[in-house]
């Protein structure tokens, strides 16, 4: 039960929302501030679960139900906050900490268990993995994530893997835009060798970008302009975030490419792990990211650690806020970086 901590985060960020002030901050000052303290302070595990504990947790439904209460928490966390800010009149500071907050929500609570949801084989678990993209604006990660960046992770094709010595600006320019195209480019391949037609229920792409501006244009008609406001500028902090940590996940590895021309397969080496105990439960084990991308059908909750797998020196919460700071994010990252992967 320790991923109940999964939904501090939002609890944290609602409460402060609702009290407002510097409260309104809380999201952001619980998420990169006191994380990272623990993270300081609480043990490494590198453990890893035996065989017969393994089958136990896969046939645990709990660690589903945990993900799927996430529709409600990002949902609601949403609803509350557009009604809070359209009927109580708010400093500017307070909107922006309210704005950041939210973001946060979007982010780790929405776009992260998105993520593992969308590998999911059941198809109304893809669709609620569809569903908590919808408040970041980032739907069309579906479509690029699990076909796009799972395949061409580290290396020059993939937007979504930052360059050694790239700056955390320079790559969210680079992952946005690339992402988004890429993403195009796939569905039209898609439409293509299934010989659908643009406007066909199989074309996501298409649906997706519907279904985004019905978002936007509902809550612009409840809302009004203010809550309008909120709802863009929250969801993009979410994708921020999620971008932020495709960053750390992937900085400077890159794989082999062989005298055939293709690249060497993906394997434990090639995403950075981190067994920070906080961040791992608070990102449903993402930080175990080496084992998702070694083997992506695993659920979060048989995540393994691998000893070839390279090791970030500090968890998530904390290498995201050294990246914001590139010539520190240098300093201390660029050394662990494989010496083969640097040319």
């Amino acid at each position: 039960m320790k991923y109940l901590l999964a939904y501090s985060i939002p609890l944290i960020s609602i409460l402060g929302i609702n009290e407002q002030g510097i409260a309104s901050y809380s999201g952001v000052i619980f998420s990169f501030v006191i994380l990272p303290i623990l993270e300081l302070v609480m043990p490494i595990d590198k453990s890893n679960y035996s065989e017969s504990r393994i089958k136990s947790r896969l046939e645990n439904n709990i660690f589903d139900y945990l993900l799927y209460v996430n529709i409600l928490i990002v949902y609601g966390v949403l609803l509350f906050t557009l009604i809070k800010i359209t009927n109580t009149k708010l400093e500017l500071y307070e909107l922006i900490g309210t704005i950041l907050s939210l973001g946060i929500v979007l982010g780790a609570n929405g776009i992260n268990v998105a993520h593992e949801l969308g590998h999911r084989k059941k198809r109304w678990e893809r669709i609620l993995g569809k569903l908590l993209l919808v408040p970041s604006h980032y739907t069309h990660f579906f479509v690029e994530h699990n076909l796009g960046h799972h395949l061409h992770v580290a290396t020059p094709e993939d937007p979504s893997t930052a360059k050694f010595n790239q700056s955390l600006y320079a790559f969210w320019w680079q992952t946005i835009v690339g992402t988004y195209k890429k993403s195009w480019q796939i569905q039209m391949k898609l439409n293509k060798l299934n010989e659908v037609s643009f406007l066909s229920i199989y074309n996501d792409m298409f649906w997706f970008t519907l279904i985004q501006v019905f978002y936007i244009t509902l809550i612009a008609f409840i809302f009004g302009t203010t809550g309008f406001i909120v709802a863009i500028l929250a969801g993009i902090v979410g994708f921020l975030l999620l971008e932020t940590i495709n960053y750390i996940e992937h900085y400077g590895l890159k794989r082999k490419k062989l005298e055939s021309g293709r690249y060497e397969r993906v394997s434990e080496k090639h995403s950075w792990n981190s067994n920070h105990i906080m961040g791992r439960i608070i990102l449903y084990e993402l930080t175990r990211h080496s084992d998702h991308h070694y083997k992506s059908v695993k659920k979060y909750q048989v995540l393994e650690y691998h000893d070839v797998s390279p090791q970030m020196p500090f968890g998530y919460p904390t290498s995201m806020v050294l990246s914001l700071l590139p010539p520190l994010w240098f300093y201390i990252m660029n050394k662990k970086v494989p010496n083969e992967m640097k040319n």
